[in-house]
């Protein structure tokens, strides 16, 4: 049951694939690549800046966690970390060549995370019109995650079908 390629590392999976790249399919590699160390050093950084702005509200300002100026600073540079994280993550997946391309649903995830940071930050005083913007783009989106993730689904058990 053992298959030989199960204590394959990944550096080597990584050069016997380029090997056979075409010269776009390496040039995507290298962006990717590219792409994953910047953001990597934005997480760094941000979450360097997070930590130095939580300890000085902690220790100097008297932290009021009930504050909801201060939550919503906090939990929404929180959350944007959270953000980049997933971005860099969909974007390490091209770069080890588990999936070929960003993929829709990931985006629509990412885009979802960000609106869920948008109602955290929201003032209290936000006119009704733009919740209900908010809102209306957060159905769209959550329907269109649910209609691609259906989709997906029903692709796989057909497959599973058709395989026994």
């Amino acid at each position: 049951m053992n298959d030989g390629n199960q204590n394959e590392t990944t550096g080597e999976r990584f050069r016997r694939e380029w090997s056979v790249m075409t010269l776009y399919e390496r040039f995507e590699q290298v962006v990717a690549l590219l792409l994953s160390a910047v953001i990597a050093a934005i997480i760094v950084t941000s979450l360097l800046q997070l930590i130095q702005i939580v300890f000085t509200l902690l220790i100097i300002e008297a932290f009021n966690p009930l504050d909801h100026k201060v939550f919503q600073t906090v939990f929404g540079m929180i959350m944007t970390l959270l953000i980049a994280m997933e971005f860099k993550h969909s974007i390490v997946r091209v770069a080890l060549r588990r999936d070929s391309i960003i993929q829709v649903k990931t985006v629509i995830l990412i885009a979802l995370i960000a609106l869920a940071r948008k109602f955290v930050i929201l003032d209290p005083d936000v006119s009704p019109g733009k919740v209900a913007a908010l809102a209306g783009a957060t159905l769209a989106l959550g329907v269109t995650y649910w209609l691609l993730r259906e989709r997906d689904d029903r692709t796989a058990k057909e497959t599973l079908h058709d395989r026994s």
